[in-house]
């Protein structure tokens, strides 16, 4: 998306207030000798021991030239050491000495007046919202974390409660659908209760770093014929291989239970469910229109027969 001249605006009008307020403007910071940059060095170096030239180089976007000069000029003024650890004299690691932390003491009891200052003449609410709103500016320039892997687990206590509440929130939010879509799905859960059959029947919870995000259950359905049923995939996880996962894990399970095949029952808005089905190796069978959960919808029945090649009934 592109940036408008107004936001452009914006910024740099927010940039111009916050550096006054926090005077990056003046020649020196805090009433010290040291400048904005000195001060930034200094403070890593007094919170992180140990921390090398290369280290501040890349985190504070330095050029080496230009902090090897200050670093040069706090040894010289007996603030810095530098030792190298054993083995590796080529990484020098940075401390403070006591002269240099005294340097920085004022620093750090001034800054912290600055923003006491600063916060003063706010209410809470108000105080609240200025720190919620820099960490949301941190963090949406913060580089992304890799993300936990996804595991699938069994359902525990609050489990199954969460799949019937959030698939009536999902689909009122999403397709309007009414409170009959949740109540028909807390009749299939508690269907699964009443008559689990361990060997044969599985229910699949999607977790990653202890946020649910998604689900999905097989039941048994006669015939030598397993039901896929109850495929969920919460929105921030979508398109990030969950919904497969959840798919193949099923399908997997109901081969290795030794059943013929695999059926379901969707409906044709349910576009991403349907392509998962595809790639899985289902064909659709039957169609069937009909009015529930206040609309009118076309149900689809797909069936996965295991009898054909082992490699396309794994969806491979």
């Amino acid at each position: 998306m592109a940036v408008s001249p107004q936001d452009i605006a914006r910024v740099r009008a927010f940039n111009r207030d916050y550096t006054r307020r926090i005077g990056v403007l003046a020649r020196s910071l805090l009433d010290s000798p040291y400048s904005l940059t000195e001060a930034r060095v200094l403070y890593e170096i007094a919170h992180r021991p140990g921390v090398t030239a290369s280290v501040l180089t890349e985190e504070l976007d330095l050029d080496p030239g230009y902090l090897s000069r200050i670093l040069k000029r706090f040894a010289a003024r007996k603030l810095l050491s530098r030792e190298a650890p054993a083995g590796d004299a080529r990484c020098r690691q940075l401390r403070l000495t006591a002269s240099g932390r005294r340097a920085f003491a004022p620093l750090e009891r001034r800054s912290a007046a600055q923003v006491r200052q600063m916060f003063q003449g706010l209410d809470e609410p108000r105080r609240a919202a200025v720190l919620g709103a820099m960490t949301s500016i941190r963090d949406a320039f913060a580089a992304p974390a890799p993300a936990a892997p996804v595991r699938l687990r069994e359902p525990g206590p609050g489990d199954l409660g969460w799949v019937v509440a959030r698939h009536g929130a999902l689909y009122a939010a999403e397709y309007g659908w009414d409170l009959r879509f949740e109540a028909l799905v807390a009749g299939i859960v508690a269907q699964f209760v009443e008559g689990f059959d361990p060997r044969r029947e599985r229910c699949w919870i999607a977790e990653r770093a202890g946020e649910r995000l998604g689900s999905i259950f097989l039941v048994g359905g006669g015939k030598g014929i397993a039901k896929l049923r109850l495929l969920l995939v919460e929105p921030q996880a979508r398109g990030a291989g969950v919904g497969r996962l959840l798919v193949r894990s099923c399908v997997e399970f109901a081969r290795a239970c030794g059943y013929r095949g695999v059926t379901l029952w969707t409906q044709s808005i349910l576009v991403a469910a349907r392509r998962l089905y595809v790639e899985a190796g289902f064909t659709l069978t039957r169609t069937a229109a009909h009015h529930s959960f206040g609309h009118a919808l076309l149900g689809e029945t797909w069936d996965l027969d295991f009898s054909g090649s082992e490699g396309a009934a794994a969806g491979a």
